[in-house]
């Protein structure tokens, strides 16, 4: 049929130059969030002057309105090949495309100074538009882009080339976004001083965009068969109303997963751990430790280390599974914390040296903190295809983005309420000694409870190359017809173990949302 002529529905090898070309959209996606909890609260707070609550709100009210549009918008991508653009341009590419040239408008336009565009006044309700439509156009982006490793392939060594080349470009442009920043800020031009964020907003923005269009002009989707439209074609249209509760019903469901229900735990606390981190680095180094206003930015171009231990990770990924990578990340970054402050309250008067030592362990176990959640993602839509015999990728990927976009946006907000209750004034830059010793417990505790909690998950997470093998093993056998009645007590275990059901009700005689 002609969606098979198509670009965007023909196969190519997978080698790791495909998985670079895949991988480039984490620039953004890597940069972005990094941006979203490393700088736009420093930027909001120590350059534009807006105080912490006021900048919290403003992180924290966009990225629920983005989880929200999130929440909705994985249905709409699993559904869109029953449109004419869908099945011309692909369900998933579609959106990556339109999402492309918003995203394009609308981050540039954050790094223009409200006061140019509006007059003064005006700085909170521009910043709240602006940062909204962009952090809605990258949802519109990355929701699909995320769930094309399960499009693209079933294969798990594929998957994984996939997905860490995608971990390495995205602590690369991590990287980037600081080096950037760092150098601007360290000119001696007062000029480029005062513009570093708009001029480091102007690189940012063509580099992401290049980027997407890469990915999205090299890679694929699952090609859209003859009996796979019929079926399609076949369910009724639904109303607003009823589209809406068959969302909520799908997204309700995936909760019923129990890889994916600890795999989601795992995540959003280890994530949001990390936003404590990056939003008060700058605050804890500029006022806590009164130091330079670049070495922030200095100390997060050291991401660039965790571009190496995404490189390690990925070996230990195949060989020991999420579940080692688990440990390491979370029990560096904690030692990380505990040397922040250690450094701090010990009034070192030259600490740049030893701050340099402790954000490398930070960075290195960050990277494989990053690494290791999307690169479990692509199998957990199996596990729910042997309990549903369905294909729910984009709900999965928009429940995940949902509450990873919640639980930052809250993140953020709680940071800036803390910041204004112990006092901490934006434009006062040396406050008194326990406004400083409050700012330095609140960037200590924040990170360190929420990883120990996601520590404490991933002891117990099953889902790794093996147990992952012997379910795709046990799908491929069921779906050419086999019998439920002939599985194998190791294979009845592990699935039981992964999907948190009996083997007996997995694997309907109908696929689930023919049942319901």
């Amino acid at each position: 049929m002609e969606q098979k002529k198509n670009w965007v529905y023909t196969p190519k090898d997978i080698n790791v130059g495909r998985g670079i070309e895949y991988g480039l959209t984490d620039l953004m996606g890597g940069g972005w969030n990094n941006i979203v909890s490393g700088v736009i609260f420093a930027y909001l707070t120590l350059s534009v002057g807006l105080n912490p609550a006021m900048a919290g709100a403003i992180t924290g009210i966009a990225r629920i309105v983005d989880a929200i549009f999130s929440l909705l918008f994985g249905a709409i991508t699993d559904g869109f090949y029953k449109t004419k653009l869908g099945k011309k341009f692909g369900r998933r590419h579609f959106w990556m495309l339109v999402g492309m040239f918003g995203f394009a408008i609308s981050f540039l336009s954050f790094w223009v100074p409200a006061t140019s565009v509006f007059g003064p006044g005006h700085d909170f309700i521009y910043y709240l538009i602006v940062y909204s439509l962009t952090e809605i156009f990258v949802g519109m982006i990355l929701i699909p882009w995320e769930t094309l490793p399960t499009e693209m392939t079933d294969d798990y060594s594929k998957r994984t080339i996939l997905s860490g080349s995608r971990m390495f470009i995205s602590a690369t442009g991590t990287s980037i976004v600081f080096f950037i920043l760092a150098f601007l800020q360290s000119l001696p031009s007062e000029e480029a001083k005062k513009n570093a964020y708009l001029l480091a907003g102007i690189f940012w923005t063509i580099l992401f965009v290049v980027a997407i269009f890469i990915s999205y002009r090299t890679t694929w989707e699952r090609a859209l068969t003859d009996e796979f439209v019929e079926e399609l074609d076949a369910r009724p249209k639904l109303s607003l109303g009823g589209f809406l509760k068959e969302t909520v019903h799908d997204y309700a469901e995936t909760f019923k997963n129990k890889s994916f229900r600890k795999h989601l735990l795992v995540y959003i606390f280890s994530f949001t751990g990390k936003d404590f981190y990056a939003t008060l680095l700058p605050t804890f180094i500029v006022i806590s430790m009164q130091l330079k206003d670049n070495i922030p930015w200095v100390l997060n171009a050291m991401a660039v280390f965790g571009i190496l231990s995404t490189l390690i990770a990925a070996k230990i990924m195949l060989t020991k599974g999420p579940r080692t990578l688990y440990k390491m990340a979370y029990i560096g970054i904690i030692i990380s914390m505990i040397a922040y402050v250690t450094t701090y309250f010990l009034h070192i008067s030259n600490p740049f040296v030893i701050l340099i030592v402790v954000t490398i362990v930070y960075q290195m176990s960050r990277g494989i903190l990053e690494f290791t959640p999307w690169n479990v993602f692509p199998f957990i839509p199996d596990v729910d295809h042997i309990m549903t015999r369905e294909d729910k990728a984009g709900t999965y990927a928009a429940v995940m983005t949902f509450f990873r976009k919640s639980t930052g946006a809250l993140a953020t907000y709680i940071v800036g309420i803390l910041l204004e209750a112990i006092g901490y004034v934006s434009t006062n830059t040396r406050p008194g000694i326990g406004v400083r010793n409050n700012i330095a417990l609140i960037f200590f505790i924040g990170p360190v409870v929420l990883l120990v909690i996601a520590l404490i998950v991933a002891w117990t997470f099953k889902l790794n190359r093996q147990t992952h093998e012997i379910l795709k093993e046990e799908i491929n056998r069921l779906e050419a017809g086999g019998s439920k009645a002939d599985v194998t007590p190791e294979t009845k275990l592990v699935v039981e173990e992964l999907t948190g059901h009996p083997y007996e009700t997995v694997w309907p005689e109908q696929k689930y949302s023919d049942q319901n």
